[in-house]
């Protein structure tokens, strides 16, 4: 590892060590802090973000049945159990059986009888409508996985390679208290360089290169997550009849306002940026339906030897912080956002305002989950445009349940 690579690292840590302001929080044993209510994400300010801000959309046409109640009086906030990382497995169907990990010969069900725990913290095991290999045919066939927030594509996944996955990969993954460097040095290990700047490159479990086609089964193999955002949505009838009603309800509102944006991604575009929305299985709180989390990626940024940031601590005047900052007057139309990746236009720059050169040049890791319950058709609009883009949160006192922001080191548990 090169000298400058090192002390840029050094210089992120310090950067992302938290201000006298936050040391009143108590820090967590891996290092993260549980944010009191209000302080985990900023909540919508009509004077920023419009007085629209936290209306309810007026030209939603779509409704829940008439029969769907869910409970309106339990606090949400603060309930949700910790996890480290989030795996959703290709099973190319939106229900699965009451306990997904006891689908026959599959990879959840491998992942629960394997024997080993990740070294990292808790996993979260999701089945999700990602469509499955072309070649897959029984449970037992490999499959395909989404690992947050790290936002890694690993192919090739079977019951029998589930060791594999979690040592090589699962346990040295980044996990949702792991700290978030926006920045990298422009000087990078190969390594490094190519995994981070290149969303495009496959790699085989072991670094090499993918060789070729030969009898025994495929290795893993992993590519960076196309998208910029994520929106799951329990979609499991079979543990709540509301999730398999509300799920693809609110999958049609969400399109209708991504697609004007250029955002909207479908199970099978892969297209840098952009939204991709999943079904996934049961995550608890069905009586709080429709529960929704949100993934957004992190900037990567690189910067030259004069450092990571000017002192001020602000990721926003770097041009490399946190994604979707808004405007002046806090509205977003499709001619502010780019169709390519995500961003809103604005938010990024080339200077820190200190004659510093930044530039902004990727997509990193996933940066924040922001996970809502209670979600109804007409919250579809305001979640796009400023959960989705922005990180704000419009109804935190009904809806939010929890989530993470690495960037700040602030956990809901």
């Amino acid at each position: 590892m090169t000298t400058s690579f090192t002390s840029a690292l050094k210089r992120g840590r310090a950067f992302l060590t938290p201000t006298n302001s936050s040391t009143t929080i108590p820090r967590l044993d891996d290092g993260a802090a549980k944010a009191p209510e209000g302080a985990l994400f900023p909540k919508v300010d009509p004077a920023v973000d419009g007085e629209d801000c936290d209306h309810d959309c007026e030209s939603c046409s779509i409704k829940y049945p008439a029969k769907f109640k869910i409970d309106e009086d339990d606090k949400l906030y603060g309930n949700v159990k910790a996890w480290a990382t989030h795996m959703l497995v290709a099973t190319g169907k939106t229900d699965w059986v009451k306990d997904v990990s006891d689908e026959k010969g599959s990879v959840m069900e491998a992942i629960r009888d394997c024997g080993l725990e990740p070294s990292n913290g808790k996993l979260m095991l999701s089945a999700s409508n990602m469509p499955l290999p072309e070649e897959h045919h029984f449970p037992s066939d490999p499959t395909t996985i989404l690992l947050l927030p790290s936002f890694t594509i690993i192919e090739n996944v079977s019951p029998d390679n589930v060791p594999t996955l979690i040592e090589q990969h699962i346990n040295s993954a980044p996990t949702s208290t792991t700290p978030f460097l926006s920045t990298l040095p422009t000087s990078l290990p190969p390594d490094i360089s190519a995994l981070s700047l290149n969303p495009s490159l496959a790699t085989q479990s072991n670094g090499s290169p993918p060789g070729p086609i030969s009898s025994s089964p495929p290795p893993l193999t992993t590519r960076p997550c196309p998208h910029r955002y994520l929106i799951l949505l329990c979609s499991q009838k079979t543990r709540d009849a509301r999730c398999g009603q509300s799920a693809p309800l609110l999958r049609r509102e969400f399109e209708r306002h991504l697609r004007p944006l250029g955002l909207y991604r479908d199970l099978q575009d892969e297209r840098p940026g952009g939204v991709g929305i999943y079904f996934i299985s049961h995550v608890g709180g069905h009586k709080y339906s429709a529960n929704v989390m949100i993934y957004r990626r992190g900037e990567v940024g690189v910067v030259d030897g004069n450092g990571i940031d000017d002192g001020d601590g602000d990721p926003k005047s770097t041009g490399v912080g946190h994604l979707g900052v808004g405007g002046g007057d806090g509205k977003v139309d499709s001619s502010q956002v780019d169709a390519s990746s995500g961003v809103i236009r604005g938010t990024g720059g080339k200077a820190d305002g200190h004659g510093k050169a930044k530039e902004s040049v990727g997509m990193g890791e996933g940066n924040q989950c922001i996970w809502l319950a209670r979600v109804r058709p007409e919250d579809c609009e305001g979640i796009v445009k400023h959960t989705v883009l922005k990180g704000k949160v419009i109804k935190p006192e009904r809806q939010l349940r929890g989530g993470f922001d690495r960037q700040k080191g602030l956990v809901s548990w």
